[in-house]
């Protein structure tokens, strides 16, 4: 336990290092794009007003101060105020996260259940016709571009069959094709790898030993095989989960889904930075939180890494 407890220390400080990188990264970004006291005032503002407006703002003070006010305000959740939204941007962005986590969830248990399945029964049956079908599939699945897959399914589901609803939130049918567009890259990955990983266990000596005893297929493949191709199954399912977190902008924006990669895109040509930071900010903090989460389940399953 003592053990455990140190590797959880360990990654939890590793996840409060990459935070604070991540909102140093911000605060840079944010202060090389420009002065935002211009787009706060009329056109006509006279030099005094924005120089006050400067000053009520912080930006006068030198760079380091700057930084440190930043972080005290970011411990607080506070990104500032949207100049669009004239609120809070942070409860702006927190307004956008449950679509957000509703699309990347429903992507993820797409992904998931068709893919994991897919590729044990290609591994098992590596050669077949089943195998060859499904590795090219899953190989357009990752060559096609996020965009391209979506209006395609825009294209037949929507406009030609009329199945599924072409943009928008609401009931399970909006979710269908949003969730299958922005899973597609994460199930052909998932399936990939699963089927390298059984197929690296399938050729082990204990694998043949366990066969040679007489041990049924199904229990060999789910209790020996499946355990030890754990690691690599569940490192590409963690990293894909917070690709969908993150990478759910063209998507979002493809179907007017309204998450916060398409709040992130109206923001940036609107130039309302704080919105920008705050939704900058939540993307990384849950891909950190979902890489802390796949490391402890790492310690859990190989005992081995917590050393």
């Amino acid at each position: 336990m003592q053990g455990f407890a140190g590797f959880l220390t360990y990654r939890l400080v590793r996840m409060l290092i990459a935070l604070w990188s991540v909102v140093t990264v911000v605060f840079v970004v944010m202060r090389l794009s420009g002065d935002p006291v211009p787009l706060l005032l009329p056109p006509d503002a006279p030099i005094a007003e924005m120089e006050r407006l400067r000053s009520e703002m912080g930006l006068d003070r030198p760079i380091y101060v700057q930084y440190g006010v930043f972080i005290g305000q970011v411990i607080k959740g506070d990104f500032g105020r949207s100049i669009h939204f004239r609120a809070s941007a942070m409860s702006v962005v927190w307004e956008r996260v449950p679509a957000t986590l509703e699309l990347a969830f429903a992507s993820f248990l797409c992904a998931i259940v068709v893919a994991i399945p897919a590729g044990i029964l290609s591994a098992i049956r590596r050669g077949s016709t089943y195998d060859t079908i499904v590795m090219g599939v899953a190989l357009v699945g990752q060559a096609a571009p996020t965009f391209y897959i979506g209006i395609m399914l825009i294209l037949t589901c929507s406009l030609w069959l009329g199945l599924f609803p072409t943009s928008g939130r609401g009931d399970w049918r909006h979710l269908v094709l949003p969730a299958v567009t922005l899973g597609a890259f994460a199930m052909a990955s998932i399936a990939r790898i699963t089927r390298s990983a059984v197929l690296e266990i399938l050729r082990a000596d204990f694998i043949r030993t366990a066969r040679a005893k007489g041990l049924p297929e199904f229990w060999t493949i789910a209790k020996h095989t499946m355990r030890n191709a754990a690691i690599p199954i569940i490192t590409i399912v963690g990293l894909q989960l917070g690709n969908l977190l993150g990478g759910a902008v063209v998507t979002e924006t493809i179907f007017s889904w309204p998450g916060i990669g398409r709040l992130a895109i109206q923001s940036i040509y609107s130039r309302d930075y704080p919105i920008v930071q705050s939704c900058v900010f939540m993307t990384a903090a849950m891909f950190v939180v979902l890489n802390f989460l796949v490391d402890v389940a790492y310690g859990i399953l190989d005992p081995r890494i917590r050393r």
